[in-house]
């Protein structure tokens, strides 16, 4: 099976983005994680899949599945190359799209300046939406990591992301916790984990740990999240520059029941066809 494919980079969160509408997708777990493989494949952080949208107020679908292949529900870095994608590819003349997510509508738009801003909707924080296993909604969490207590904040971005405010985020043991918060019983679907530094009010360093893919060199929820959760216990103003390896990201919210916007960089890096 041949396949048309576009590389694609969002601060260094990297894509394989597969046309859907003018080829046949019939890929498995298996293919996905080939796709994935930087050594025998193509190499990525998640696969994304542009499809034809299924419900009349969308003007496309957009699937994710993670190195591991599995599918996830929503992915911000992804939906800002998705958004350049369609439109690179001549598949809209739209600057702005609705996009039909498996976590609801997401709606990017193509800036001026290059970036993409794309509404992400609003932040979700009731633990059986997330889902996390909890008694009730509450700021911050405590929970057991090989007997050792570790405070978390616990939201939902469409994908469920818990945030770790640590004094060095350098120095923060990223892939060991992180692949335990990942795994923890706490989270029936796992979970992406962010590590954030507050800067000052208006900016962060953050360094996220995906679920099914490991850390990643920058996570557009994982940004969202972590501004969620600094503006809900007062650490943040409601606009905030995110420092990730691969980038700054820009994240705007006024609140609880308003969407979070996302802002940032959207880049081709290659075309090519390979074969599975």
């Amino acid at each position: 099976m041949k396949l048309k494919f576009t590389k694609m980079q969002g601060a260094g969160n990297d894509f394989v983005v597969l046309d859907g509408i003018n080829q046949r997708l019939a890929l498995t777990t298996a293919h996905y994680q080939s796709l994935a493989d930087r050594h025998f494949g193509i190499g990525c952080d998640q696969i994304l899949l542009v499809e034809s949208a299924t419900r009349p107020d969308c003007d496309f679908r957009y699937r994710i599945f993670n190195a591991d292949g599995g599918e996830v529900r929503q992915c911000g870095n992804g939906a800002r190359c998705f958004a350049r994608f369609v439109y690179e590819q001549g598949l809209t003349p739209k600057s702005e799209i609705r996009v039909e997510t498996a976590a609801g509508v997401i709606v990017p738009r193509l800036e001026d300046d290059g970036q993409v801003t794309v509404d992400m909707g609003p932040p979700r924080f009731a633990p059986e939406e997330i889902p996390f296993i909890a008694t009730a909604p509450a700021l911050t969490y405590t929970i057991d990591v090989a007997g050792e207590p570790v405070e978390i904040s616990v939201l939902s971005m469409g994908n469920p992301h818990a945030v770790r405010v640590v004094c060095d985020v350098e120095g923060a043991p990223v892939r060991e916790l992180g692949a335990r918060l990942e795994h923890h019983p706490s989270f029936p679907e796992r979970v992406n984990v962010g590590f954030m530094q507050v800067l000052h009010r208006r900016a962060i360093k953050l360094r996220v740990f995906e679920r099914g893919a490991g850390e990643t060199l920058a996570c557009g929820t994982g940004a969202c999240a972590a501004v969620v959760a600094g503006i809900t216990r007062s650490l943040l103003d409601g606009r905030v520059q995110v420092h990730t390896r691969g980038g700054d990201l820009f994240i705007r919210w006024q609140g609880v029941g308003h969407p979070v916007f996302l802002t940032g960089p959207a880049v081709t890096v290659f075309q090519g066809e390979i074969e599975l």
